[in-house]
């Protein structure tokens, strides 16, 4: 087992053949070990050279609410306005710090995705 960092498209492209090869390795062994520590340099190349934005607060909530099966009408009843999910989703009005507590707990959206700016179409 020769691990080395990955600093080029070609070492990326050896690493994840590599994993392939190593997919189905069991923990506690050499394999597993050199299966873990390629994931971990990978994910690190990954995170630098193919940054993955977060995501629009809006598609955030829609995207979280097709992912646990709820409708606008669940939505309005967790935000006590069914109206104000309107206006959320034709970006008239912009979230307050209340319905994004409630996002954030019930949806489980990190604040940091909601509290970002984006365009409103007042």
């Amino acid at each position: 087992m020769e691990i080395r960092p990955i600093k080029t498209e070609h070492d990326y492209e050896l690493a994840l053949e590599r994993v392939n090869i190593l997919f189905d390795a069991k923990p506690n062994t050499e394999e597993g070990d050199e299966l873990d520590i390629l994931v971990t340099l990978i994910e690190k190349y990954e995170k630098i050279n193919y940054p993955i934005p977060d995501p629009d607060p809006i598609e955030a909530i829609k995207f979280m609410m097709e992912q646990n099966g709820l409708t606008d009408a669940d939505l309005g009843v967790l935000l006590n306005s069914r109206s104000r999910v309107s206006e959320l989703f034709k970006r008239k009005r912009a979230l307050t710090i209340k319905q994004i507590r409630i996002l954030t707990e019930e949806l489980h959206i990190p604040a940091s995705i909601l509290i970002k700016e984006y365009a409103l179409d007042l």
